[in-house]
């Protein structure tokens, strides 16, 4: 497992918790829009895991969680014992997901290593190869999604409304994931250092559009809101 960057503290990144986050190197996905591309392509220096973990142990009074994210941290066949070491330490554990890995995540939920998990609904099925970049099986990203909805952990879905997505593709994302507790929509914030240079010649969905959406879509949801 190479970790590629690690936070001290955030606020906004774990609901209701203080949390340190835990960037794992690489992804099996290359969506254009990523903003992170020498992470999601492992062209970061890594951090020692030992370093890490001793750095949260010095927190603990600060922190009470860790996010783990990446990158995409189940492409890693290490990571449960990692998460293994952290609840050993007190910690409750954050998990980000793309959903691409559905037996490692399904393992990790069953093992009790994940107290809340945050998987990115990237696209309607149909769209998925172009949004990620990759071709894969969407049936995948189902299970993920039906695996998180009953594991009895709590979670999140989450979209970022990418270049080539308008709302009706959010409508069918809707009919993906609902009924589900948490559907957040995440405006595309444009960047030089995205993965692929193209997707800013493409329209995207501005963030009072994808409220006015969200306000149509919520129906299905415990929690439904664009987060800025």
């Amino acid at each position: 497992m190479k970790i590629g960057g690690f936070q001290k503290t955030s606020l906004v990144d774990y609901p209701s918790r203080v949390a340190s986050i835990v960037f794992l190197s690489s992804c099996n996905m290359r969506c254009g829009y990523c903003y992170n591309a020498d992470l999601a392509c492992g062209r970061v220096p890594t951090v020692n895991e030992d370093t890490v973990l001793q750095q949260l142990e010095n927190r603990q009074k600060y922190v009470d969680a860790v996010v783990i994210t990446g990158g995409e941290p189940t492409i890693w066949p290490d990571l449960p014992a990692f998460m293994e070491k952290l609840k050993a330490k007190g910690f409750s554990v954050k998990l980000d997901t793309n959903g691409l890995q559905p037996d490692r995540l399904e393992s990790i939920l069953k093992a009790h290593l994940a107290d809340y998990v945050a998987m990115d609904v990237k696209a309607p099925y149909a769209k998925y190869a172009q949004i990620t970049g990759v071709l894969l099986d969407p049936s995948k990203i189902r299970q993920s999604i039906d695996i998180i909805k009953f594991s009895g952990v709590d979670y999140e879905f989450r979209t970022t409304v990418a270049p080539g997505l308008d709302v009706e593709d959010l409508r069918e994302i809707r009919k993906q994931i609902a009924p589900a507790k948490r559907w957040f929509l995440q405006p595309f914030h444009p960047n030089s250092n995205v993965m692929d240079p193209q997707v800013l010649q493409q329209k995207w969905l501005k963030t009072d559009e994808i409220q006015a959406a969200c306000d149509n879509l919520n129906a299905g949801f415990g929690e439904c809101k664009v987060r800025t």
